[in-house]
């Protein structure tokens, strides 16, 4: 299995924050990590710090974990894209999401419709434009060139270059999509023990291109702690997932909520999220199982730890993102040093 770090995501920014996010790269890629993955959402951007990450490093893949789709015409996400495998020297890999309507029509002012088609026509002309294609294209969400305009079909000035590109998708539509499209998944809200909730969707859509399940790389992002005293960790956990079931997306879809619910919480989510936007927000985070939080985490002893490590590899699972816990950032280093290794002697090449 691979290991992976995020980087960035919402509330970031800030020289302070940026210096943090370059020793962490630094200093995962003499751990022996693989791949660091930047978030966007209202924070910074998921390219800029990559691209300095980027001549910082020398081995470390670097991968948009993700790019708001909303966010870019195509033709710039492609654009982006082939710039940043330039100057990695190789080692970009493109992840995409549609995030979410309050983000979508909140932050960017786009109309949240269509989403699976949008991703679906970025994707194709992202993978026209890196193969050196001129870019005409009659979509339902996008026309190249503009229908009744005056432009014309233009390619772009780059060389062609392959660039992996994953997705990060939730909804059985989409992770179907992902499945037939995709090279990667990005997943969340995934709990190895019930993971056809998610892995047979992604099964169906590669079928449908004619392709295994393992013809992708899967990813999936977890929590890890190692220690004798797994409750305190818990509990401190249950209100990152409170947010996530309940603000996350709108009163009436929460792409997080409805993944979770699949998974086997469907009365625990639902409750969570009422008590979240009914104001009793201490109450939501109560209201959190904590099976939920053990059943989504690496948080237990070493033992325990090992146990779901080798469970997310049986179920076929490539790739572990961690995000170690720890009061500082020598102590969450340590817990990642940890992490990796257990991921070693589980996963044997």
């Amino acid at each position: 299995m691979k290991t992976s770090i995020r980087i960035g995501g919402p509330n970031t920014g800030g020289p302070e924050f940026f210096q943090s996010i370059l020793e962490l790269a630094v200093d995962a890629e003499k751990l022996g990590v693989d791949r660091a993955w930047s978030a966007e959402a209202w924070g910074m951007d998921a390219i800029a710090p990559l691209a300095y990450i980027a001549a910082r490093t020398t081995r470390l893949e670097l991968g948009t974990g993700i790019m708001q789709v909303c966010a870019r015409t195509p033709a710039s996400t492609a654009m982006t894209a082939m710039s940043m495998q330039t100057v990695s020297d190789g080692r970009f890999l493109l992840g995409l999401g549609n995030s979410g309507p309050q983000v979508v029509e909140g932050l960017h002012g786009q109309p949240f419709d269509r989403p699976l088609t949008r991703m679906r026509e970025t994707v194709e002309i992202v993978r026209m434009a890196t193969r050196g294609e001129k870019l005409a294209f009659d979509g339902k969400a996008f026309a190249l060139p503009r229908r009744g305009g005056q432009g014309k079909a233009l390619r772009l000035a780059q060389p062609p270059v392959e660039v992996p590109i994953h997705l990060a998708t939730l909804t059985p539509r989409a992770l179907e999509m992902t499945g037939e499209i995709a090279d990667g998944w990005l997943g969340t809200s995934f709990t190895p023990d019930v993971a056809e909730a998610h892995l047979a969707h992604l099964r169906r859509g590669a079928q449908k291109s004619g392709r295994k399940l393992s013809d992708l790389e899967l990813c999936v992002d977890v929590s890890v702690a190692i220690t004798d005293d797994p409750e305190p960790l818990i509990q401190s956990h249950k209100p990152s997932l409170a947010f996530q079931l309940s603000a996350m997306g709108s009163p009436t879809m929460n792409f997080y909520n409805d993944a979770y619910a699949r998974s086997g919480f469907e009365d625990a989510c639902r409750e969570v999220r009422d008590l979240w936007l009914a104001g009793d927000r201490e109450a939501s985070v109560r209201a959190v199982p904590d099976e939920m939080v053990r059943a989504t985490t690496l948080i237990g002893d070493d033992a325990r730890v090992r146990e779901r490590v080798r469970l997310y590899r049986d179920v076929g699972i490539g790739e572990l993102m961690l995000h170690p816990w720890g009061r500082h950032a020598t102590a969450r280093l340590d817990m990642l040093g940890r992490a990796i290794e257990i991921v070693r002697q589980e996963s044997p090449a």
